[in-house]
C-alpha cells in the first residue's frame, strides 16, 4: 500500500527516471503531475477540487505573468544581433589590438564574449559566431587546440551570467525577486568570471608560452587610429544598447518588459547601421537621431520635460523608425528579422510549455507534502548553511549533465527556493538571500553547457570546427574552464558580498518601536445661517 510519506520520493524518482530515458520535459512533467494527482485522489490524499489549482496557476501565474513577456523580446534581440556581423568586426579589431601580447587572441575572445553576452544573451549564437571567426585564425597562428576550444566554449557560456541574461530573468520570476536586483547581483560574479578567464590565459602565457603565442607583426594590418576607430565603432554602439536595455531598468525608468522591447528595436537599428547597404539618407538620419537624443538628454537633465525635450526625442523616434524601415528595405536584414521571429517563437513556446508542465507537477508535489519532505531532508544536512549550499550546488552540477537551465529553473528551483530563503536569510538578510542563491545557481548552471554528455556549447563547436579538430580535444579542452567556473561558484559561496555589494542595504527597523502619530485637527465652528447651528 502506498502511503503519503512515499509519494514525494516516488514523484521525484519518477521525474529523474523520465529525464534519463529522454522523454520531452514539458510533456513528462504534465504526465507525471496528472498521473500522481489522480493516484492521490484514488488513495484519498486529497479530492478532485484540489486539482482546480492547476488551471488557476496556469492562467493566473504563467499566461498572465507580464515579466515573462521580456523573454521573447530579449530572445529576438539576441537572435538579430548574432547574425548582423557585429561579432566579426569586434573579434577582428580586438584580435589586432591584443595581438602583440601572448594570449592576445584569447583575451580578445574573452572580452568580445563578455560584450556580446551583455547584448545577445544566447549561448548558441555566441559560440558558433566566435568559433567560425576566431578558430581558423587561432589555429593558423599556432595556438594550442585544446586552449582554443576551451576558451571559445567558456566565453560563450558567460552570456548565461552577464545581464540581460534570460537565465536571470527566469530566476527572478521563479524566486519572486526583482529583475533589476538580480542583474545588480550578477555584475560582480560576471566581472570576476572574466578576470578568472583572463588570469588563466595570462598564467598559461607564462607557463606554456608556446600554447598562446603572439600574432606576428606582419599579420597585423591595422595600426594607430585606424585600429582604435574600428574597435570603438564596435564597442560604442554596443555600449549604447547595453545602457538602453540595462541602464533604464536599473535607474527605474522602465520595466523589464519595456527594456526588452527597446532592446529588440535597438537590435534592428544596430543591424541596420552596421550593414554595408545602409543608404546615405539612413546615415544622415542616424547622425540627426544621435544629435537629437544628446540635446534632449541635456535639456531633460537641466530643465526637465518641456516642449524642447519632447521635440528633440520626437526627432530621435523618427530617426529610429527610419532606420527600422531601412532594415526592412535591405533583403539580408529582412531575412535576418524573419529568422529572429522564428527563433523567438520556438523558444517562447518551449518556455510556456515547460512552465505549464512544471505547474502541474509542483501543485501535486506540494499537495502530497513534497515541500515538507524536501525541507526536512535539506535542513537536516550536516554543516548547516554551508552544508546546504555545497549539497545544492553539487546536486545542480550533476543534474545539469542531463537538464538545461530552463528545466532546472522551472522544476527544481520552485521546490528549494522557500527552504533557501529560510536557511540563507540569517547570513545575508531576508531581502538578499534569494538574490545570492539565484546568482550562485546561475554561475553553477554555466557548466551545463560545457560538461558531457549534453554540453551544448561543445556540440556547437563540434558542428563548426574543422575536421582536424578531434572531439577529444573539444572535451578535454573544456575541463580547465569547468574548473574555473567551479572555482567561481566557491568564491560566490565564500564571499556573498561579491553578489550583494551593489544591492540596496537592508533597512534595520525594530517594528516594536514604530509609532504612528496622527496630529489633531481643529475643526472650524459650525456656520450659522440666521438660525440655530445644525448639530
Amino acid at each position: 500500500m502506498i502511503t503519503l510519506e512515499m509519494m514525494p520520493p516516488l514523484m521525484f524518482g519518477g521525474l529523474i527516471l523520465s529525464m534519463l530515458i529522454g522523454f520531452p520535459v514539458a510533456f513528462t512533467l504534465t504526465a507525471l503531475g496528472l498521473s500522481f494527482g489522480f493516484l492521490s485522489i484514488y488513495l484519498g490524499f486529497f479530492d478532485l477540487n484540489f486539482l482546480q489549482a492547476i488551471p488557476g496557476r496556469i492562467f493566473g501565474g504563467v499566461l498572465a505573468n507580464e515579466l515573462l513577456l521580456a523573454i521573447p523580446f530579449f530572445t529576438f534581440m539576441g537572435s538579430v544581433l548574432e547574425r548582423c556581423g557585429l561579432a566579426e568586426d569586434m573579434l577582428d579589431s580586438m584580435g589586432q589590438l591584443f595581438g602583440p601580447v601572448r594570449g592576445g587572441l584569447g583575451y580578445s575572445v574573452i572580452i568580445v564574449g563578455f560584450i556580446l553576452g551583455a547584448i545577445t544573451g544566447t549561448v548558441a549564437a555566441q559560440v558558433i559566431a566566435m568559433a567560425l571567426i576566431s578558430m581558423p585564425v587561432m589555429i593558423r597562428y599556432g595556438y594550442n587546440i585544446r586552449y582554443i576550444t576551451g576558451v571559445l566554449a567558456a566565453s560563450g557560456t558567460i552570456t548565461q551570467l552577464v545581464p540581460p541574461s534570460l537565465v536571470l530573468i527566469v530566476m527572478a520570476d521563479q524566486l519572486g525577486k526583482s529583475v533589476g536586483d538580480m542583474y545588480l547581483g550578477a555584475w560582480g560574479p560576471s566581472v570576476l568570471q572574466i578576470a578568472l578567464f583572463a588570469g588563466y590565459t595570462f598564467l598559461l602565457g607564462i607557463v606554456r608560452p608556446d600554447h598562446v603565442p603572439p600574432v606576428p607583426k606582419e599579420a597585423r594590418t591595422l595600426i594607430g587610429w585606424a585600429l582604435w576607430r574600428k574597435c570603438l565603432m564596435g564597442i560604442i554602439p554596443s555600449a549604447v544598447l547595453i545602457f538602453v536595455v540595462l541602464g533604464t531598468m536599473m535607474l527605474g525608468l522602465a520595466t523589464p518588459t519595456e527594456t526588452g522591447a527597446m532592446g529588440a528595436i535597438g537590435a534592428i537599428v544596430l543591424a541596420a547601421i552596421h550593414h554595408k547597404d545602409l543608404s546615405k539618407p539612413g546615415h544622415k538620419m542616424l547622425i540627426v537621431g544621435i544629435v537629437a537624443a544628446g540635446i534632449g538628454t541635456m535639456i531633460g537633465i537641466k530643465f526637465g520635460e518641456n516642449l524642447l525635450f519632447k521635440l528633440a526625442f520626437a526627432v530621435t523616434y523618427i530617426a529610429v523608425i527610419w532606420l527600422c524601415l531601412e532594415a526592412v528595405r535591405i533583403p539580408d536584414l529582412r531575412d535576418l528579422i524573419k529568422q529572429g521571429y522564428e527563433t523567438t517563437m520556438r523558444i517562447s513556446t518551449m518556455v510556456v510549455f515547460i512552465l505549464i508542465g512544471s505547474t502541474c507537477f509542483s501543485v501535486v508535489f506540494l499537495g502530497v507534502s513534497g515541500g515538507v519532505w524536501l525541507e526536512h531532508h535539506l535542513t537536516s544536512l550536516p554543516g548547516g548553511v554551508w552544508g546546504f549550499l555545497i549539497f545544492i550546488n553539487v546536486f545542480i552540477f550533476f543534474l545539469a549533465f542531463f537538464l538545461d537551465f530552463f528545466e532546472i529553473a522551472f522544476i527544481i528551483l520552485p521546490m528549494i527556493a522557500p527552504i533557501a530563503q529560510k536557511i540563507l536569510a540569517p547570513v545575508v538578510g531576508a531581502d538578499a538571500a534569494l538574490i545570492w542563491f539565484g546568482v550562485m545557481l546561475c554561475v553553477n548552471m554555466q557548466t551545463s553547457f560545457l560538461h558531457p554528455p549534453f554540453g551544448f556549447a561543445l556540440f556547437y563547436l563540434r558542428g563548426v570546427a574543422p575536421r582536424e579538430v578531434k572531439s577529444s580535444d573539444i572535451y578535454w579542452g573544456a575541463v580547465p574552464w569547468i574548473a574555473l567556473q567551479a572555482l567561481m561558484v566557491a568564491i560566490v559561496i565564500a564571499f556573498p558580498y561579491s553578489v550583494t555589494a551593489l544591492l540596496d542595504a537592508p533597512v534595520d527597523v525594530d517594528l516594536s518601536k514604530v509609532r504612528i502619530e496622527v496630529p489633531q485637527i481643529e475643526l472650524p465652528p459650525p456656520l450659522e445661517f440666521g438660525g440655530e447651528p445644525k448639530r
